[in-house]
């Protein structure tokens, strides 16, 4: 993808907003282990970045997917990731479908206020049980007159505790598991709601919740498109998410290795510098050629997408590439950073933290391979 003059400028716009609204305070937010969410998104929402690829009509900028890629680098500026995640799934991960299959009226109600950012949103597909196994999951939404009843439980839910609103993926008939499954819009005001905060070893300023829905009554209205449409929906969404996943690391990994060079430049081992040992530089050489190829490969999958193209085989690609390498890289830099390396407060140690994540979250390592290997033909066929 070649970057237009629009793409640099929207590119400065996010960077800037990360060096002023979010860098000088992202480690008091890692201490508290939350974002003031409303106040970080309504100032996102007055910019006019949460709505980037989102019809006009609703409070967005009607632009291509390519744009939500730009940004999603750009937050990669930030020094914890945990806050750009949750930016990413008000943006990309919990809206799509909305957007895309939901009535006029819905999107009034909650598309619309979350590109302005009054309000925010979570995703509600993983559970106790099962986390990328989405046909397996449990939740039900049973008719009862013109509503829904939801019962059932959602873990690992980013926002989960601040949340206006959540797309919830559950059970809506007893047919097959890829076929019963529906996309709701659920208020997450309502009574038989509970949140309970969800501790991790890394994204700490990221709030994560389990959700409880405890005969949770919901408008049938707030069904996103049809019945029944709801795996194919999620699997929709999927393919932003992961794509959003994959950028979002790229000037993280790239600053991971800068801040290495400058730090072994500097350091003085047995007379002469860290960098100075043929080992180390060309280790950060072979990790910033690999960062490269991510890149590439990223915005190959981001044009394929967005000129309409099925890009579910580059975007697992990505996702799985990503995953490993900001594990490989944040490992190697922590390598020469030495004892620096493992103190808490350190910008290597914080991406090896929060970047363990990625192999996991929006479908596992091994999910992706298995989409891989579905799409070239070489996964096994069941029983």
């Amino acid at each position: 993808m070649k970057w237009t003059t629009e793409h640099k400028a929207l590119y400065e716009t996010v960077a800037r907003f990360v060096e002023k609204e979010l860098n000088p305070y992202v480690a008091e937010w890692e201490k508290q282990e939350i974002f003031p969410a409303h106040e970080v998104f309504k100032k996102l929402g007055d910019l006019g970045l949460l709505g980037l690829k989102y019809p006009e009509e609703y409070g967005g900028s009607g632009l291509d997917f390519s744009y939500s890629m730009v940004m999603a680098e750009a937050l990669g500026t930030c020094r914890v990731a945990g806050v750009p995640m949750a930016i990413g799934v008000q943006t990309d991960m919990c809206t799509p479908a909305l957007a895309r299959f939901g009535s006029h009226e819905l999107k009034r109600e909650f598309l619309a206020p979350s590109i302005s950012g009054d309000f925010v949103g979570c995703i509600g597909v993983s559970e106790p049980g099962g986390g990328s196994d989405v046909a397996a999951l449990k939740t039900t939404a049973k008719k009862d007159g013109g509503d829904y009843l939801i019962n059932g439980t959602k873990m690992w839910i980013t926002n989960g505790m601040q949340a206006d609103w959540c797309c919830l993926l559950a059970n809506t008939s007893e047919g097959p598991v890829h076929k019963n499954k529906s996309l709701i819009i659920v208020p997450m005001n309502l009574p038989g709601i509970t949140r309970q905060k969800i501790h991790k070893i890394g994204m700490d300023s990221s709030d994560t919740a389990q959700l409880f829905f405890d005969n949770v009554r919901v408008p049938q209205l707030n069904l996103i498109g049809q019945e029944g449409m709801g795996f194919m929906f999620q699997m929709m969404q999927f393919q932003e998410e992961r794509l959003w996943g994959a950028a979002s690391c790229l000037k993280n990994l790239d600053q991971l290795i800068d801040q290495t060079i400058d730090y072994t430049r500097q350091r003085q081992a047995f007379g002469k510098p860290l960098l100075d040992n043929q080992v180390v530089h060309y280790r950060l050489a072979e990790l910033r050629t690999e960062v490269e190829l991510l890149r590439s490969l990223t915005y190959r999958a981001v044009d394929m997408y967005v000129g309409g193209q099925d890009a579910a085989k580059l975007a697992s690609m990505a996702k799985l590439k990503s995953g490993r390498l900001i594990r490989e890289v944040a490992d190697a830099c922590l390598q020469y950073w030495g004892g620096m390396g493992f103190t808490w407060d350190n910008p290597v140690s914080q991406a090896y933290r929060d970047g363990r994540l990625v192999s996991i979250g929006g479908g596992a390592d091994e999910v992706m391979l298995s989409i891989i290997c579905k799409l070239e033909g070489t996964l096994p066929k069941a029983g």
